[in-house]
């Protein structure tokens, strides 16, 4: 959680080049709580009411919902890199760059449209400094809302992207990718203190104090605001293990920034006939933050790693902690770095027809900074306070400080397998105007965190009805998605010298309040020449 004393990021644009500067706030009496992620989802929800996962920052394929044989130049770092030998698809265009590339969603399996937009509103008003906090009686409402709720926010950014492709070269690539990725879904009792707080309906007897003065209450449903507000801690008579307190409870978090590069070529083949294309990339990854809890039959399972910028109150543990860390700076501080690899193979046939498989991020990243992981101990009392919004995000602070509901033990370091994926796709193009096809993207290990949770299955395509404007719909289902419609809209200028569009992974939401995402992905500095 923030104090004030923190930076906003405000986006600058010009021309090609786009910039993020820092403005430090001054520091005010009154206090203001921020976590770290909501000043990067400040840069979307500044312009929209805001995703793109399995598309990565490639815009135009998120209102197609398929990417695997639609994406080539820098978009398809992560996704197919033997697109890179494919070409750029424009005549006399070999190089591609572009910045200004986002995606953003939320996405909830049990909460309708309305009730996501309170999580889009809190963000807002934690940067502004213009919300009102929640009543007693809206933060009860809320855990009755998110109980058993899975909930799942994607970010992803394009801080610049670059990529040659020739005929007899085959194509090179590389970019530079934010992504933050956050899933939770909390059973009844942990979802009830994470909103409730301290004043818990899970405690039987709370302990407040007015001045010097200290008395243990009774914690019953008529107990007045005002008695509420002096309340320090709540208190249980017959406490449970941090096991079946949080049994069926899942968070997992990750924020990283990804230098990536890939090749791609022909191997062999005749252009109007048979062509196989192969492809290589990779990346370097430094992470800001990862969380992992799992509390299921085989008892509850919890590691963290968090930069020093999320203000996270350790406590007295953080001094025996032998990867403690507490540096800051203007830019958050990393606190583990580590590889992925990407292999993939593509093939073209009659000049109409592609099939392409890939296998990405395999590799790992090592966390020395700031590691935890979980004791299962009794849990019987509780001293910090409720969510003072519908953030969900900010639950793992409240998991995570001294006083909150896990109880931490020092690591030295920590190894986290990366979110890799499997990707099948194919496409078909009978002519210029008209390219339709599906893609299958499933997790090597859906317990790591960004992962998707299961195959996520998608059908769609682009029509161009004039050669400057394509559009794109399409439809997917599996992961934890239900029916979703994706749309979208670019423009193509200049032969395809300049482009920029934007996209929804969900038109349902447009139209009715049962959706269950709000999302956008957009791009306004892509440049062929």
């Amino acid at each position: 959680m923030f104090q004030t004393n923190l930076f906003l990021f405000s986006l600058y644009s010009n021309s090609l080049k786009n910039k993020f500067y820092f403005w430090r706030v001054n520091s005010n009496p009154a206090r203001m709580k921020k976590h770290l992620i909501c000043y990067l989802f400040f840069l979307i929800f500044a312009s929209f009411n805001v995703s793109a996962q399995t598309q990565g920052i490639a815009y135009p394929a998120v209102g197609k919902g398929v990417s695997t044989t639609f994406v080539t130049d820098y978009h398809c770092l992560g996704i197919n890199s033997s697109a890179l030998g494919w070409g750029t698809g424009y005549k006399n265009k070999k190089f591609t760059m572009g910045s200004s590339e986002f995606g953003f969603g939320i996405y909830s399996d049990a909460l309708n449209s309305t009730k996501l937009n309170n999580l889009y509103f809190s963000i807002k008003s934690e940067i502004t400094g213009k919300g009102t906090p929640l009543t007693a009686e809206q933060q009860k409402s809320a855990a009755a809302d998110y109980a058993l709720a899975g909930v799942s926010v994607f970010l992803d950014y394009n801080w610049g992207g670059f990529s040659f492709q020739g005929k007899r070269f085959g194509g090179i690539a590389f970019n530079v990718r934010e992504s933050y990725q956050y899933y939770s879904k909390f059973n009844q009792e942990t979802t009830d203190l994470i909103f409730n707080g301290k004043v818990s309906n899970y405690f039987d007897s709370l302990t407040v104090a007015y001045g010097t003065d200290t008395v243990h209450i009774a914690n019953r449903p008529d107990v007045s605001s005002d008695t509420l507000s002096h309340v320090i801690s709540g208190k249980l008579s017959i406490p449970l293990n941090l096991s079946q307190l949080t049994a069926g409870s899942e968070v997992k978090m990750v924020w990283n920034r990804s230098y990536n590069f890939g090749y791609g070529r022909k191997i062999f083949g005749k252009d109007s006939l048979f062509v196989l294309y192969g492809g290589i990339g990779g990346r370097y990854i430094q992470s800001m933050a990862m969380f992992n809890m799992v509390s299921n039959d085989q008892g509850l399972m919890m590691y963290s790693s968090i930069t020093p910028a999320f203000d996270i109150n350790y406590g007295a543990i953080a001094s025996t902690n032998p990867s403690n860390y507490s540096a800051k700076s203007i830019f958050p501080k990393v606190v583990g770095d580590g590889y992925g690899v990407d292999l993939s193979a593509s093939m073209i046939l009659f000049s109409k027809l592609k099939v392409a498989m890939s296998v990405n991020n395999i590799g790992q990243v090592t966390y020395n900074r700031n590691v935890y992981k979980v004791q299962d101990t009794i849990f019987t009392s509780l001293n910090v306070h409720g969510l003072q919004n519908y953030d969900i995000t900010q639950s793992i602070s409240q998991l995570l400080s001294t006083g909150g509901i896990l109880k931490l033990v020092g690591q030295e370091k920590y190894v986290l397998k990366n979110a890799s994926d499997f990707r099948f796709g194919a496409s078909f193009q009978p002519f210029r105007a008209l390219h339709v096809g599906f893609d299958m993207i499933a997790p090597f290990n859906k317990a790591n965190p960004g992962s998707i949770q299961n195959p996520v299955y998608s059908f769609g395509g682009e029509l161009r009805p004039m050669k400057w404007i394509a559009l794109s719909a399409g439809y997917f289902t599996g992961g934890i998605y239900k029916n979703n419609i994706p749309v979208g809209v670019n423009f193509i200028l200049r032969n395809g010298g300049y482009e920029f569009g934007i996209s929804s992974r969900d038109a349902i939401s447009f139209f009715t309040k049962n959706g269950h995402s709000i999302s956008t992905a957009f791009g306004f500095a892509r440049f062929r020449f």
